[in-house]
């Protein structure tokens, strides 16, 4: 006990005292942030910022410049077919492939990656994947078949 008060009482006065203090001291409402010797970056009138009336000019205030009215975007030209992708036949396919009797597993191997590369759908425009599609299930036909028919060892 302090002076015929408890230590919560004396510190509840020495807060209040502290609180009056501030109050009296206490600046007028300005637009600043204390530790600043500018205000704020916006320009206020009447308590309302100027740029909240223009809120989707904002950005554009920021950069110094006036908003440019976007073209719409030109059409693409249609896509050209390939001229590989028109040859579907099996016969076409097999001569591309070159699969001879004298191809090694890592021979043939390397020939369907290297058709894949080249005609995969994946690749290609979205009109023209069922042509890819089906010259990779002939390439991957004639060449499972090839890897069937190798001496096994």
């Amino acid at each position: 006990m302090l002076f015929g008060q408890s230590i919560f009482q004396s510190v509840l006065e020495r807060l209040k005292a502290e609180d009056e203090a501030s109050d009296d001291a206490q600046e007028p409402t300005a637009h600043r942030v204390s530790g600043f010797s500018t205000g704020l970056a916006f320009d206020v009138m009447e308590g309302v910022s100027a740029a909240s009336q223009r809120v989707g000019e904002a950005y554009f205030d920021n950069l110094g410049a006036e908003p440019a009215i976007a073209e719409p975007p030109a059409p693409e030209p249609e896509p050209v077919m390939p001229a590989h992708l028109g040859r579907i036949a099996p016969e076409q396919i097999a001569a591309e492939l070159a699969i001879s009797a004298a191809d090694t597993l890592q021979i043939l191997n390397e020939k369907r990656r290297t058709f894949a590369k080249a005609n995969h759908p994946d690749s290609v425009a979205q009109s023209f994947r069922d042509n890819a599609n089906r010259r990779m299930m002939i390439a991957n036909l004639l060449i499972d078949e090839a890897t069937r028919r190798l001496p096994r060892s």
